[in-house]
């Protein structure tokens, strides 16, 4: 018989009762999650179960995994939000929409009910056990595009704005002083001034130079 995989409730036991080798192990794995970043699609572009536009329940789990494909295929610069998530279609994405519903300039009031249709058609996708349908999916894609073109446009607008405001303060900034440069001048002494040195200099020189002599040889 071959060995079934651990549930979940088999994981809490091991954690709370198990050996600290496997539990460290199984800490290690589960750290693994949050460095994913890959994340495949879902339904394979060339599948054509959906082209006849059916609403047939059977479908319904065909029409979740488009909902979440969709997030990628979206275009949003999730990146340029202020959110750098490792599954765009998992939780982060879920907090990115109540981050840019709740502290955002960029959604106002008015565009608040957006966000919450998108998150109860995100909801509702991925773990709603309701129809989800070619309807339902509909009024999710367009809340997703009509979101995605306000936020490339906030995006555009700001990186414009930022290389605006580059631009003139490189023009308002007054051109750096130009250092004027020093020459120094070196007078060296002239032959008949080296040869007026006191005669003792000379002396001590000659001392100093017998003397490294001298030690080297010791």
């Amino acid at each position: 018989m071959a060995e079934s995989p651990l549930s979940g409730v088999n994981v809490v036991l091991v954690m709370a009762y198990g050996s600290l080798g496997l539990r460290e192990e199984i800490d290690a794995r589960l750290s693994k999650v949050q460095e994913i970043r890959f994340e495949p699609r879902l339904l394979s572009e060339e599948d054509d179960r959906l082209r006849h536009g059916t609403q047939f329940s059977c479908y319904n789990y065909l029409y979740r995994m488009k909902a979440l494909d969709a997030i990628r295929d979206s275009g949003i610069p999730l990146q340029e939000m202020g959110r750098n998530p490792n599954a765009i279609t998992g939780r982060s994405f879920r907090n990115w929409l109540l981050d840019l519903r709740n502290s955002h300039s960029l959604i106002k009031s008015s565009r608040s009910t957006l966000i919450d249709n998108l998150l109860e058609g995100y909801d509702s996708a991925r773990h709603g056990t309701g129809v989800f349908g070619e309807a339902e999916y509909m009024k999710y894609q367009d809340a997703l595009n009509e979101l995605a073109d306000v936020v490339k446009a906030y995006s555009s607008t700001t990186s414009l704005d930022q290389h605006h405001q580059s631009a003139a303060k490189d023009l308002m900034g007054s051109p750096a002083r130009s250092t004027p440069s020093t020459i120094q001048v070196t007078y060296l002494p002239s032959t008949s001034q080296r040869s007026k040195r006191p005669k003792h200099f000379l002396e001590l020189k000659n001392f100093k130079d017998n003397y490294n002599t001298l030690e080297s040889t010791m």
